[in-house]
C-alpha cells in the first residue's frame, strides 16, 4: 500500500496543503503542527478571522458553543460547528465545514475540510482527510502500553516514525464504526470503512473493508 502523503490525502482541501507537502509520510507534519499553527495564524484575513485569544483564530462563520474550550494555537474553519462541551487542547486545525461535537478532545491535530468527529471521540497526533467521519465513541491511541516508538505495519514493511506519540492517518472519505479504536501507527488508506467495535493496527488498503483483524476485504 503506498503510505505517501499525496496518495491518501488531496492536499486542496486544507489550509495545511503547503506545509504537508513537503513531507513523503503524512505523520512527519506532526511534529511541527504547533508552530506551523503560529506562523499560519497571523496570515489570516482579520476581515474573516477573529482573534479570540492570544493564538487561537475562528472564522466568522463558524459556530462555537459557550462550553466548548479553544486552546492556543488553533484555527476553527468557516462554517465549522464545535459543539457543547468539546475540548481543543491545542495544536489543532480544523478546516471548513467540519464537525467537532459534545465531548469531542483534539490534540495536536490537523483535521481537513467537511470532517466529522461528533461524539465522544478522542483524536490526538494524528490526520484526518477530507471528509472523513469518526463514529460515536471511537478513538485514536497515541501512545504504545510498553512506550516504545510507534512503527507503521504495512503488510511486510516496517516503517519507523521515530515517535513516542503518533494516532492515526484516515485518508480522504474515510468512515470509522462506532467504538473502534484505532492503534497508535493506524493509516486507513481512502474510501475505507472500518466496521464498529474494531481494534485497528497498521496501514488498511484504500476501498476496502476491515471487518477484523485479518478479514479486509475489497469494497466492489
Amino acid at each position: 500500500m503506498d503510505l505517501t502523503t499525496t496518495a491518501l490525502l488531496d492536499l486542496s482541501h486544507t489550509l495545511a496543503g503547503d506545509y504537508l507537502a513537503q513531507f513523503q509520510y503524512p505523520w512527519e507534519a506532526l511534529e511541527g503542527i504547533k508552530n506551523f499553527l503560529l506562523t499560519l495564524g497571523p496570515t489570516l484575513d482579520p476581515a474573516e478571522y477573529e482573534e479570540r485569544a492570544p493564538h487561537v483564530w475562528v472564522h466568522k462563520t463558524a459556530s462555537v458553543a459557550p462550553t466548548a474550550y479553544l486552546g492556543a494555537p488553533c484555527i476553527i474553519g468557516p462554517e465549522t460547528e464545535v459543539r457543547h462541551c468539546a475540548f481543543i487542547r491545542g495544536s489543532a486545525l480544523v478546516g471548513a465545514g467540519c464537525v467537532v461535537g459534545n465531548s469531542v478532545e483534539l490534540k495536536n491535530v490537523i483535521l481537513f475540510d467537511s470532517v466529522q468527529t461528533p461524539h465522544y471521540n478522542y483524536v490526538g497526533d494524528s490526520i484526518l482527510g477530507f471528509k472523513s467521519h469518526m463514529g460515536a465513541g471511537s478513538i485514536t491511541s497515541n501512545v504504545k502500553s510498553d512506550k516504545t516508538l510507534v512503527v507503521v505495519r504495512n503488510g511486510e514493511e516496517r516503517l519507523e516514525t521515530g515517535r513516542k506519540k503518533f494516532g492515526a492517518i484516515l485518508g480522504d472519505h474515510v468512515e470509522v464504526g462506532c467504538n473502534s479504536v484505532l492503534n497508535p501507527g493506524a493509516v486507513i488508506g481512502r474510501g475505507s470503512r472500518v466496521y464498529p467495535l474494531s481494534s485497528v493496527r497498521g496501514a488498511v488498503p484504500p476501498e476496502s473493508i476491515f471487518k477484523g483483524p485479518g478479514n479486509i476485504v475489497h469494497q466492489d
